[in-house]
């Protein structure tokens, strides 16, 4: 790793973990942020991702993105900026591969319907969902619950997209525990992960939308900011077929991204004499990110797959699907609590809205395959 910037998150600053642990060598020389990435890593949330939707429910296809592999890129592309801007690229790569822990089976159908089986009990939100899961839910270890992971990792998570004024019932739950000081911004480190996030699935999701036939070249073409590199990449491979430099397409937007968040974030750290970790969560603007004119493009690039990719009828119509399954099984455990595997009956609170979120917890962990498996089964009976 580089040396570290004086504003990044330093390892041996750290506000420290909820429960004390011993300070030893003995699994190895590694510090608490690289700690946290790999209990992150080690953990069964996370590796239930490679079973959950990122774009297309349930693929045929063995090429199409899954939230395993987007957020095994978002890391990638996290690490990068870091290692750029001298921050800390283990906490920002922990923070990375944990974002979409908290994602339900189908994607944002999912959220969707236990947003709405869930509005008498406080809602869901899968945000901090990832939080409640990672500080009480995943409990591999005897000595605490949760994975007991640093309080800058916690407070990255909780703030991804900026400063929280109105909490849900969950966040305020780890919130009221942590004290992740929600109003103000978080880390550059998180704000670097926020932000690679975005540069991800912009683009990672074109590639799948152009495989899937629902997307084209001519349609992206309408976009000024993709219409220039694509020019660009057809002068220099004037021999090559168009389906063979998506890939190139791909390469070169992440790239210009990726250099314009570098370059716009160097210069507001300079512009508001950024000097400490703290000046950053003090700062009251965020700090890692687009310029103005990329952010732009970004906006457009954004409405633009949600016109033709995620809101096309044939993923509306996948989603209507989604829905139902989850609000279905939400129906039957709730009235059925004794249809839930045995460490979940065993767990049952025993009043509202305690019990119904025990349910969620339940769903929100399940994979697309599971979940399916588990509709056709309990609607057979």
């Amino acid at each position: 790793m580089t040396s570290l910037a004086s504003y990044a998150s330093h390892p041996e600053q750290s506000r420290g973990r909820f429960y004390p642990e011993p300070d030893h060598n003995v699994r190895g020389p590694r510090n608490i942020f690289q700690r946290d990435r790999d209990r992150i890593i080690h953990s069964i949330a996370f590796r239930r991702l490679r079973h959950k939707t990122q774009v297309f429910i349930a693929p045929d296809g063995d090429h199409y993105r899954v939230r395993l592999t987007h957020s095994l890129e978002v890391a990638q592309i996290g690490r990068t900026i870091a290692r750029a801007l001298g921050l800390n690229e283990d906490l920002t790569e922990a923070l990375c591969l944990a974002h979409d822990i908290g994602h339900p089976p189908f994607g944002h159908a999912g959220e969707d319907a236990l947003e709405e089986a869930m509005k008498p009990y406080g809602g869901f939100d899968h945000n901090a969902q990832t939080l409640r899961t990672l500080t009480e839910l995943e409990s591999p270890y005897p000595a605490w619950p949760g994975l007991n992971l640093s309080w800058e990792l916690l407070e990255g998570l909780a703030k991804h997209n900026g400063p929280v004024e109105s909490p849900s019932w969950a966040l305020a739950q780890v919130d009221a525990k942590y004290r992740l000081d929600l109003r103000n911004w978080p880390s550059l480190e998180a704000q670097v992960a926020a932000i690679s996030d975005d540069i991800a699935y912009d683009n990672h999701d074109i590639d799948d939308g152009i495989r899937a036939g629902l997307l084209d070249i001519e349609q992206l073409l309408e976009l000024p900011f993709v219409a220039e590199r694509w020019r660009g990449i057809v002068a220099r491979f004037p021999n090559v077929k168009p389906r063979r430099l998506i890939g190139e397409l791909t390469r070169e937007q992440i790239g210009t991204m990726v250099n314009d968040v570098i370059t716009s974030t160097r210069e507001r750290i300079e512009a508001l004499g950024i000097s400490t970790a703290d000046d950053v969560r003090q700062a009251g603007v965020m700090i890692g990110g687009f310029s103005p004119a990329m952010a732009a493009e970004e906006r457009t690039l954004k409405k633009f797959m949600y016109r033709n990719l995620y809101h096309h009828q044939s993923q509306l119509d996948a989603a209507e699907q989604a829905r139902s399954v989850i609000a279905r099984l939400f129906a039957i455990y709730h009235a059925k609590p004794g249809l839930m595997p045995e460490e979940w009956q065993e767990n049952m609170p025993s009043s509202e809205p305690e019990a119904s979120r025990h349910i969620a917890d339940f769903l929100a962990g399940m994979t697309d395959r599971y979940a399916t498996d588990r509709y056709k089964e309990l609607n057979a009976e």
